[in-house]
């Protein structure tokens, strides 16, 4: 805070500006004046905060100075001092504005006094801008995001909302003139894990406000944006420009989803809609880069089941215990989708549901009758802020090892994977050697260990499986009964048919008839 002293007298100005220790009391001293006119002129470059002047100088004088200041810097607080105990002079002096009036006799200690009270009315004054600021500031932003949601009150009045943005040069109160205006949606990334999001999304909004006629609204990852588009639209597009600007200096990456040009404030939430629906496929279009509706409104749908295939072969790597295999099959898959331009958020969350509930479908089957301690909620949830292949990933993972992880501790844990193998591959030709291979363990020793832990031996096991595996299916479709022999491992419906009747008591076709359960 600055104080400037004035008086025409060196010694009185000398004295003033030594024997207080300005410095000390928070304020800056700058260079004493020797006459009003001196300080008229100095003001518009030095623009002090509190100015103590002398009433009695030559031409000018100090209450004509004080009234002055105060057309200049109304804000200024002002201190009369003066040589002449004169009520008269006081009053007029307190009528101008004048924050004190002193005689010179008076001692330091009242000088400071004074001072410090036009200094606490200053920072008063500051204090009140700064919360008056701050409530303009949050009812603006309120009144915008209301606007853009579609949640505001018609009996609200958004006049504090149509000065922003005629201030930003985005909107202009005359009515005959077309006004283009569009909603945005931006998110930045690049900065890494070590920075807070904020700080990099706070730096982006300070860019664009300098670089667009626009206002902004900070909301968690992403900002909220209303833009004025130039009417040179088609050969100078200002919102690209600026995204490149931004990615330039900040050496980052920017999303950003536009809405519809509207011409009118009340039409902003429909651009805004739009600007949404589009920010929501943010992992589906490669998180960079400016996006419109026009890109994703027609998309008819991609897959949302994965194929008998694809289950196999997520049943064999799961089997295996191998994430790195895991995390490239993810990874091919999810890649593969996001080439699919039909690809709608609808059917993405529904194929990569199907994914979990495969690796559920396997993990129950690997189980068995076996009571392990494992409890997985086969649910997945698209998030445009979530890596697809890493979140996907993740939870197939766990799945993974939730299996191995509940029979690490048991004393033949290779009995485990072994009928969980068997029951993963009833449609093939699984020989006892095979599964010896797949688990690491002599064959004979296998055979022997498998019927003291199951109660049966090789070939009654794989048996049992497949004719639990083929009554699954007669109940729950109508697949041909070839068909189900094939996918039980079985090439000769014949012998399959016997086999099944001596299980279940029933032919297939009597099975499915009956509806058993």
């Amino acid at each position: 805070m600055r104080i400037m002293i004035v008086d025409d007298e060196v010694i009185i100005r000398t004295g003033l500006c030594t024997v207080i220790d300005w410095k000390e009391l928070g304020l800056d001293l700058l260079p004493a004046a020797a006459s009003a006119e001196e300080v008229l002129e100095r003001i518009p470059s030095e623009k002090p905060h509190i100015v103590l002047t002398d009433i009695r100088m030559p031409g000018m004088d100090g209450i004509a100075l004080a009234q002055e200041i105060k057309k200049l810097l109304p804000d200024t607080e002002i201190v009369i001092l003066t040589g002449y105990d004169d009520f008269a002079y006081a009053q007029q002096a307190l009528r101008g504005g004048v924050t004190d009036y002193l005689l010179k006799t008076s001692g330091p200690e009242e000088i400071i006094k004074a001072a410090m009270k036009a200094k606490h009315n200053i920072m008063s004054k500051w204090e009140m801008m700064k919360r008056e600021t701050e409530q303009s500031a949050a009812l603006r932003s309120r009144l915008l995001e209301q606007l853009l949601t579609g949640q505001l009150d018609q009996k609200t009045s958004i006049d504090p909302l149509l000065d922003w943005l005629a201030k930003r040069n985005v909107f202009h109160y005359e009515t005959s003139k077309i006004q283009n205006m569009q909603s945005v949606l931006l998110s930045a990334t690049g900065w890494g894990s070590g920075s807070p999001a904020t700080l990099l999304l706070g730096a982006t909004e300070n860019m664009l406000i300098e670089l667009l006629p626009c206002v902004t609204l900070m909301k968690k990852d992403r900002i909220m944006l209303v833009t004025r588009v130039p009417d040179s639209l088609y050969t100078f597009d200002e919102l690209l420009c600026a995204v490149r600007r931004v990615e330039d200096t900040l050496k980052c990456h920017i999303f950003a989803t536009r809405g519809c040009i509207v011409q009118l404030c009340d039409e902003l939430a429909r651009s805004y809609q739009e600007a949404e629906e589009v920010f929501a496929y943010r992992g589906l279009l490669g998180g960079v880069g400016v996006h419109e509706y026009s890109m994703i409104k027609n998309r008819s749908g991609g897959r949302t089941v994965c194929s008998e295939k694809e289950e196999n072969e997520l049943a064999a790597i799961l089997m295996g215990n191998n994430a790195t295999r895991l995390r490239l099959w993810v990874n091919g898959l999810v890649n593969d989708m996001l080439l699919d331009q039909n690809v709608t958020l609808t059917t993405l969350q529904a194929f990569m549901q199907s994914l979990v509930i495969a690796g559920h479908r396997w993990l129950e089957r690997a189980k068995g009758g076996h009571s392990m301690e494992i409890t997985l909620a086969p649910t997945y949830v698209y998030d445009a802020n979530d890596q697809l292949e890493e979140e996907v990933f993740k939870l197939l993972a766990s799945i993974m090892s939730a299996f191995h992880e509940s029979i690490a501790d048991h004393r033949y844990s290779y009995i485990h994977l072994a009928t969980a193998y068997i029951r993963n591959n009833l449609d093939q030709n699984v020989t006892l050697q095979q599964v010896a291979r797949h688990v690491h363990i002599n064959p004979n020793h296998l055979s022997e260990v498998f019927k003291k832990e199951t109660g049966q031996s090789y070939i009654e096991f794989v048996t049992q499986e497949r004719m639990k595996l083929a009554a699954e299916i007669l109940r729950t479709s109508q697949v041909k009964i070839s068909e189900v022999a094939g996918k039980v491992g079985y090439e000769d419906i014949k012998y399959f048919g016997q086999q099944f009747k001596k299980y279940m008591g029933q032919t297939p076709s009597e099975f499915r008839q009956s509806g058993s359960t």
